[in-house]
């Protein structure tokens, strides 16, 4: 917006003699494109990585499970130590902004309050897992992670939501496209997550209840994003680059639904699973790029 003032004023600021009107109707043309090009950009990363947030309340509760069970032990350590330094990192740059995370500051008053809320979960959340770290044994501080990540979650999607709302109409179709794609970033964690907590012998009914509901709306939105889906506000993705990747992410997931669809929960079915779901996610992260670069040509 700042750089659509400056072009503005530079405009009023050239004599009319010197411009034909055609000339000046072209030039606040091309400014008003850059500003639309330069909304559009602020809107695509906001949602994104506020979108990747809700992955890592689901990555951070997985890296806590897979530590306990003994499986990657030192990788998860080291995992869940970066998880919880991004989130911190990408929690301020919402807010106050970071360039170098290409995040804008946080102008609207409901997105800034809902952080806030976002702030709060987050500083007990992350006092457990400081408990976590200091002792991997401690199962009570473990089971306090187990039913404190969903609450920041919620809390979380919520901010998502008020960023998507915030785009305004003619970056409502981008916006959707982006938060929904994130969201299966998230969905890779959190069915992940899921089925540990089943191996834990962990409210295995109700976890169970959830791995279903997760991974139906997991293979949903996949294909809403290849094909569109009316019920999900999901255009059909067009562009080649994206929907080559898109297959790319379902053979992943094919690989990863055998793993959790077996129900094996031997130490080797969930090392394979530490390692497909991070395969998954790390494809679908590319596919979400993928739609945040197409801000950039709007």
């Amino acid at each position: 917006m700042k750089s659509y003032l400056l072009s503005l004023a530079l405009v009023l600021s050239i004599s009319p003699l010197s411009l034909a009107k055609a000339d000046i109707n072209s030039l606040l043309s091309s400014i008003t494109s850059n500003a639309v090009t330069e909304a559009s950009e602020k809107m695509a990363v906001q949602v994104n990585l506020s979108g990747k947030q809700r992955m890592l309340t689901q990555k951070m509760t997985k890296e806590a499970l897979l530590i306990s069970l003994g499986i990657n032990t030192d990788n998860n350590i080291e995992n869940l130590h970066n998880s919880i330094q991004l989130f911190d990192k990408t929690l301020l740059g919402l807010i106050e902004g970071d360039t170098s995370l290409k995040l804008a500051k946080t102008n609207d008053t409901e997105t800034l309050d809902q952080l806030k809320k976002v702030s709060g979960l987050w500083k007990g959340f992350k006092s457990k897992l400081a408990l976590f770290e200091k002792d991997t044994k401690d199962s009570k501080v473990l089971n306090e992670i187990a039913e404190n990540n969903i609450p920041l979650l919620k809390a979380m999607d919520k901010a998502v939501s008020l960023y998507v709302k915030n785009s305004g109409s003619d970056l409502n179709d981008l916006a959707t496209v982006i938060n929904l794609s994130g969201k299966q970033r998230m969905l890779t964690q959190k069915m992940t997550k899921e089925f540990l907590l089943i191996a834990k012998d962990h409210k295995i009914t109700k976890n169970q209840e959830s791995l279903d509901a997760t991974i139906k709306l997991f293979e949903t939105t996949l294909q809403g994003l290849v094909k569109g889906d009316e019920s999900l506000s999901l255009p059909e993705t067009k562009d080649k680059a994206t929907l080559e990747q898109l297959a790319i992410v379902e053979k992943s997931w094919q690989d990863l639904s055998k793993i959790i669809k077996k129900e094996s929960t031997d130490k080797k079915a969930l090392e394979e699973l530490g390692t497909l779901n991070l395969a998954v996610l790390t494809e679908m992260n590319k596919a979400v790029k993928m739609y945040e670069v197409q801000s950039k040509v709007k």
